[in-house]
């Protein structure tokens, strides 16, 4: 019955710590050990900083031992008249900031010596903004109504005060971390230290007073358990790092809402050798791998992405840096040749590089791209121009007026009122689309609504293209993925990624009913560092931890489907793709 009664409990912990907590505060923790005693605590944030003192003769010194004591470091010019100087100035500070003035000798002479000090500075003792607050070495509680209203105390216990005038003069409730748990901070609290742990928050709180725990680990995945758990002061000595983690928290965790429904493919052709007619390559602009796992875990822990069997990994630096832009990853597999960044299906002396798009059309492929990004944006470009820099956006204009593309569907752009762009004629909606006999095609999809357009417009240049007895290249981008990690955002992230996984479905579904093409989906880098410390796959939960806002030079995977699919397996250069993809369709050996 024990065992059902903790199972039970920790559910219940674990469906509140899914309500996330933002009325935390943090709590300087041996603030005078700060290269910047007061100054850097407070500058990070914090609504609480804390002192040690030792009474010596008539002076309070600051320190953690009567060892470490320094003649000019007493509390007065570390600790009050800096916050004299805040008052003064008017700086930028907490609503509310408390000094944690924790007695290291004798209790009452100490406090009296305290009281003495305060006492000069009035503007400070007569501040609502200021609190002082006595730990350490106290009274005993019975006795914290001798003191001046301007000082409050630290209560070290769990038994309900009766009196309401001591209630009134406490201002904390703090507790020893290491009286309930001797976790240090890395992966999870066990469940019976969890029991005991959430059991004392609980009570502590039933006192209705703010509650702190002392000797806590200090890690990121602490300061997490602490906030969800309840804690008011999260008490820390790198205050910098976790303000800095916890008040951007909230950004970095997003709850799914919106799911792939997950394709379970057939397997039928899948690794048959023989040729593909057709490739369909799916570029995940920035989809990395954690970018992959986050948005798996967010879809109830799979997608229809994860279902593939054939799987490797691309290396993407570029010809002359470590980390690749979008135009040098993706004229790698477009072109075969590793270029520098920024060209866009050129080498480093401008001379333009054959890309996939012209080979085949000398094969009666017909071929075309779909994005959510701008046909002129890095990517797609490179399956059609040659331009020694990607914002040469004029030049790549012109470049696509002369390209091999049958046809193309991207985000909204200035020519989108025109009836035609050179030999392109646009074409006002995806029905039309479908339903012309025109050969050469342009679509343009709303800005506002480019992503959620995106599986629908596949399907409608599959449908398209299912009429057509020439094989075909279709190269269809997820371009946004990218853009939300320039900026960050794991909930864009992962909205993106659910996105593209409904156009990996539908491109699935028609490998399947076709037999005869190639599904190859890859990324051309990596974006925004990402890592994922912490989750809840059953409340299809993520935290996003990302350590750059640019691109890294971390490998992508490649995952495909179909015929000759096996020959994607292994770890290689981008550049190696266009080769592959050539020997699927019989070009090459």
């Amino acid at each position: 019955m024990k065992q059902y009664c903790i199972l039970f409990f920790i559910i219940v912990t674990h469906l509140t710590l899914a309500q996330k907590n933002t009325d935390f505060r943090i709590h300087s923790h041996n603030d005078y050990y700060q290269s910047v005693p007061f100054w850097k605590g407070v500058s990070a944030g914090a609504s609480s900083v804390e002192v040690d003192v030792f009474l010596i003769g008539d002076s309070l010194y600051v320190a953690h031992s009567k060892q470490e004591i320094v003649a000019a470091r007493t509390f007065e010019k570390l600790y009050l008249e800096p916050m004299q100087k805040l008052a003064e100035l008017g700086l930028q500070r907490p609503e509310n900031l408390q000094l944690l003035i924790d007695i290291k000798s004798e209790a009452y002479t100490t406090l009296d010596a305290i009281v003495k000090n305060l006492k000069k500075y009035p503007e400070l003792i007569h501040n609502q903004a200021f609190t002082f607050v006595i730990s350490g070495n106290r009274p005993k509680p019975i006795e914290y109504n001798n003191y001046p209203d301007f000082i409050l105390f630290d209560y070290q216990g769990l038994e309900a005060v009766k009196s309401q005038d001591i209630r009134d003069k406490i201002a904390m409730v703090s507790l020893s971390f290491r009286n309930f748990s001797g976790w240090n901070g890395k992966g999870r609290l066990t469940a019976v230290d969890l029991e005991k742990v959430a059991t004392a928050i609980q009570k502590a709180k039933s006192l209705g007073k703010p509650f702190r725990f002392w000797g806590t680990p200090d890690s990121k995945t602490a300061w997490n358990a602490l906030l969800r758990l309840g804690v008011d002061f999260i008490n820390t000595d790198q205050p910098f790092d976790c303000a800095q983690y916890l008040n951007s928290l909230m950004t970095r965790e997003h709850t799914n809402t919106v799911f792939s429904e997950v394709y379970r493919p057939t397997f039928a052709s899948d690794g048959k050798r023989k040729k593909a007619k057709n490739i369909i390559l799916l570029i995940g602009d920035g989809n990395g791998l954690a970018q992959i796992s986050a948005t798996a875990l967010a879809n109830k822990g799979e997608l229809s992405l994860t279902q593939l069997r054939n799987i490797g990994f691309l290396k993407t630096q570029s010809s002359d840096d470590f980390t690749t832009d979008s135009a040098g990853g993706a004229t790698a597999i477009a072109t075969g040749k590793k270029v520098p960044n920024r060209a866009i299906g050129v080498d480093a002396d401008g001379n333009s590089l054959k890309n996939i798009t012209e080979i085949l059309a000398d094969k009666g492929f017909i071929s075309g791209i779909v994005t959510n990004d701008g046909i002129t944006g890095a990517t797609p470009a490179s399956f059609y121009a040659h331009q020694k820099d990607r914002g040469m956006t004029q030049e790549i204009k012109n470049d696509l007026l002369k390209s091999n593309l049958s046809f193309f569907v991207s985000s909204a752009s200035n020519l989108e009122q025109k009836k035609r762009i050179g030999h392109f004629n646009i074409v006002d909606s995806l029905r039309k689309f479908a339903a012309t006999e025109k050969q050469k095609l342009a679509y343009f999809l709303s800005q506002e609504e480019a992503s959620s357009e995106l599986p629908i417009a596949v399907s409608t240049v599959l449908n398209y293209l299912e009429q057509k007895d020439a094989p075909f290249f279709l190269m269809v981008e997820g371009a946004k993925i990218d853009s939300y990690g320039h900026a960050n955002d794991i909930g864009g992230v992962i909205k993106e990624g659910i996105t593209f996984d409904q156009v990996i479905s539908k491109v699935l579904r028609f490998a399947d009913e076709d037999k005869n093409t190639l599904v190859i989906i890859t990324a051309d880098h990596e974006t925004g560092g990402l890592a994922l410390p912490q989750g809840n796959v059953l409340n299809n939960e993520i935290e996003g931890d990302f350590t750059t806002d640019d691109h890294t030079g971390i490998m992508v995977p490649i995952f495909a489907y179909g015929p000759s699919s096996t020959i994607f397996r292994g770890v290689y250069e981008n550049s190696e793709l266009l080769k592959k993809m050539l020997c699927s369709l019989g070009f090459l050996e």
